[in-house]
């Protein structure tokens, strides 16, 4: 039976209603072969109690036999692999470690994802109890866990706890060479304190977050540890001069347990102290102890990468991250950079480096990153769908940063990633960094090192950031073709979602400014583009920023990034600073149909007489408040078109669609609608309304029927119907091959039905990378659908609205 569309009212019904009422009639119809698409091959069975090796249902193993199994399958699959994980606490005693070995092969997946209605929970904490009553006037509880055992977070009650501390005034202390001078007297207690050496001093700046700490405190003199302290004090927003003095803080000692809530780990001893509340009762409490610093990390090699994973429905929690506590503390620079070892200073660099110095442009490309509890380098086609990120001592998942940021030591290399659907929440880093800094990062020594389609779309990212408070929610650095949309980002210290580095020094002929600097004298200036270009950065809903630093943006771009979009894009509620920022350097950045509530300076471009803010635009914008600040005409030639100021909360019906639309759907949805084929003036439409799997999508004449009604999805797919009834866009038997059919398929989040919408209109598969294209680029009604190599044609372009 050859699929056509029928135009007589009532008989578009579904194909399998059809065949349905012609088998009871007793007549057999030939229906469309179904090219066949792999099963899963095996299922194996894990469990945070489980033993043995045979990881079946009725004898769950553990996560290390599972591994161990899944390598054993993996050279001659035949299907997909999965693991099924039982909910309960999986507690590791070292990080879980992927490597190509653990890969999918012959086009097939590895699947780790929880048991049907099952939450299981990958720890690296181990659970303190055996409390009792040490400090009856205080109510200071204290329990005792292994000698040696040291971290920066504690987490009761699935919340993060604060580590004992007292703020103090900037005038309590003046700054020297080798640490700081005591002026106030009330801290003079500070010299008869055990253990001066876990000490630390917290610097909240203007958009840098430092740590140093102390070495020794006698009399009114308090000497610091090196490098931290000399690290945390050049350059730019430092400790000695910071641009926006805030909050300065002591922390971690006992003496310092002085509100309700707070805890203080002496690791020498092995005991952790905890000042409860007023009729606590430990037996009644969950306390969680980070022990380890990293929990999975997926790392390949740019020869042998690891590829088709996924992972779906699993918690991670429970690290902690230790270089602040050691001597190079936290020298935090911007978004999650850091200097971690001794540089060259010049002797006077508390007065001559107070903003940049040669010197100080010399350590630019050595900066460091930190270090993610999930990582992902040298890899491709590697999923997170409906995951948790929590209760985690740094960022909490990191894909292709630089090779000092991970574990296995090979850094950057990180392709066709996707995160949708998940929670990221009460991590002390941000939730989701994405690239490197250094030099491989932007202008790669091997190709295969390039950060590329990366897709971060319907997740929720809301208080993170909580110790390291200069992070943004999202970033993303130097990658080719980022995708970030539709996530929900909020409670946040410092910006939301960040794009770009390098400030344009990286960018083809340099800047001025950097030459100015002295930069050139350490770095060549590069006559080639950097590897970031192609970002999309639609549909998010932005709330809750700046709650602690003034500077960066609430939706924020740096350098050039040619081909990018900022697209329909919701921000309210950041403290009256700036909504939408492009700092220095940033080019060819499009920013449009973007809502602006309550901002202090609505549109920003840092522009100066010595850098390339330029050829950027700010298009059909609605904002209610706030300045423009946007540097138009030469040298800079940005533009501003069709922006609108609008009158308290009137926002116009083009608004209120973006207001309505940001951010995560109920249901975990996308955007939904027709996709158009720009070529033909038609729609992608399944034949007949069928809801049989394997069915070919053609397009055919828009009629707004559920047959042409598709949606993103959170797991970066585009599906079709609902309930039951529910199906994927899919390409065929998992085809990579330009010709591919793509047909509907039961919904399975797998990477043969993830689709990148890109900026240019293409649509690509993330398994694939094949473009999405109406066969011979007919116009005909009928025409089927299938997988091509990208070349540009009209008949490749498509719209979802």
């Amino acid at each position: 039976m050859v699929f056509t569309r029928r135009s007589r009212p009532g008989l578009d019904r579904p194909l399998t209603g059809i065949v349905v009422a012609a088998v009871a009639a007793g007549v057999v119809l030939a229906v469309p072969a179904v090219t066949a698409r792999a099963a899963t091959m095996t299922t194996l069975y894990a469990s945070p109690a489980g033993s043995g090796t045979s990881c079946s249902a009725a004898a769950p193993c553990s996560l290390t036999q599972a591994k161990s199994s899944v390598e054993a399958l993996t050279a001659n699959m035949t299907g997909d692999v999965v693991v099924s994980m039982a909910g309960g606490t999986y507690r590791l005693t070292e990080p879980w470690k992927l490597t190509a070995a653990d890969s999918g092969r012959n086009g097939h997946t590895v699947t780790w994802q929880a048991s049907p209605g099952q939450s299981p929970v990958v720890s690296g904490g181990q659970q303190v109890t055996g409390w009792s009553l040490k400090d009856a006037s205080s109510n200071v509880y204290v329990a005792s866990v292994p000698a040696g055992v040291d971290s920066r977070q504690l987490y009761v009650d699935g919340a993060s706890a604060p580590r004992a501390a007292v703020t103090i005034s900037r005038s309590d202390v003046k700054v020297t060479s080798s640490g700081m001078t005591i002026v106030n007297p009330a801290l003079n207690y500070l010299a008869s304190l055990p253990e001066q050496n876990r000490i630390e001093v917290e610097s909240q700046d203007s958009f840098t977050d430092r740590y140093a700490p102390v070495q020794s405190v006698s009399g009114s003199s308090i000497t610091m540890q090196q490098p931290a302290w000399n690290n945390n004090n050049w350059g730019y927003d430092t400790i000695a001069n910071p641009f926006a003095g805030g909050q300065m803080l002591l922390e971690n000692s006992y003496s310092f347990l002085k509100s309700t809530g707070q805890w203080y780990l002496d690791p020498q001893a092995g005991q952790l102290y905890y000042k409860a509340p007023a009729g606590w009762n430990p037996s009644a409490h969950d306390v969680e102890l980070p022990r380890l610093t990293s929990l999975l990390q997926i790392s390949g090699s740019y020869t042998d990468p690891v590829h088709d994973i996924a992972f779906q429905g699993i918690s991670f929690q429970h690290t902690t991250w230790l270089q602040p506590s050691t001597g190079t503390g936290y020298a935090d620079q911007q978004s999650g950079t850091f200097l971690g070892r001794s540089f060259s200073q010049p002797s006077d660099f508390l007065s001559s480096c107070q903003s940049g110095c040669p010197l100080f442009e010399a350590a630019r490309n050595s900066w460091s990153q930190v270090p993610a509890a999930v990582q992902v380098s040298a890899a491709h086609t590697v999923t997170f769908s409906g995951d948790t990120f929590t209760h985690l001592g740094q960022v909490a998942l990191g894909i292709g940063n630089d090779a000092d940021a991970h574990a296995s030591g090979i850094g950057l290399g990180a392709s066709g990633i996707s995160v949708s659907g998940s929670t990221f929440t009460d991590d002390a880093g941000a939730g989701i960094v994405v690239g490197g800094v250094q030099p491989d990062a932007h202008h790669p020594s091997d190709p295969a090192m390039t950060d590329q389609d990366i897709t971060i779309q319907g997740n929720r990212i809301n208080g993170v950031a909580k110790d390291y408070k200069d992070m943004a929610g999202i970033l993303s650095t130097y990658v080719t073709h980022a995708v970030i949309s539709h996530n929900e980002v909020s409670d946040l210290a410092y910006d939301g979602i960040d794009v770009g580095w390098g400030w344009g020094a990286n960018d083809p002929g340099g800047s001025q400014d950097y030459k100015n600097r002295g930069l050139y004298a350490y770095q060549p200036v590069y006559t080639t583009p950097t590897t970031l270009k192609n970002t999309v950065v639609t549909g998010n809903l932005i709330h809750g920023t700046k709650k602690v630093f003034h500077d960066g943006g609430s939706l924020y771009n740096l350098s050039a990034n040619p081909g990018s979009v900022f697209d329909g894009n919701y921000i309210y509620d950041n403290q009256h600073t700036v909504g939408l920022y492009l700092d220095e350097g940033s080019r060819y950045v499009t920013m449009s149909h973007n809502v602006v509530q309550d901002s202090g300076v609505w549109a920003f471009t840092n522009a100066g007489a010595t850098n390339n803010t330029n050829d950027n635009t700010f298009d059909t914008n609605w904002y209610n408040s706030g300045a423009t600040q946007v540097a138009t005409g030469a040298p800079h030639n940005n533009t501003l078109t069709g922006n609108v100021l609008v009158s308290g909360t009137s926002w116009p019906s083009g608004a209120q669609q973006v207001i309505s639309q940001a951010g995560v759907p109920a249901g975990g949805g996308a955007t939904a609608g027709a996709l158009h084929a720009a070529g033909a003036g038609k729609c992608m439409d399944v034949p007949n309304a069928s809801t049989a799997p394997g069915t070919q999508t053609q397009i055919w004449d828009c009629s707004g029927g559920a047959d042409q009604l598709f949606t993103r999805t959170t797991e970066g797919g585009l599906s079709v119907y609902s309930g039951a009834s529910l199906l994927c866009l899919d390409a065929n038997g998992q085809g990579t091959a330009p010709g591919t059919p793509v047909v509907v398929w039961t919904c399975n989040g797998q990477s043969n039905q993830q689709w990148t919408l890109q900026s240019d209109g293409t649509v690509t598969g993330v398994q694939s990378g094949l473009c999405l294209d109406v066969t011979g680029a007919s116009t005909a009604d009928g025409a089927k659908v299938e997988q091509w190599t990208c070349n540009g044609g009209a008949n490749q372009r498509w719209s979802l609205s």
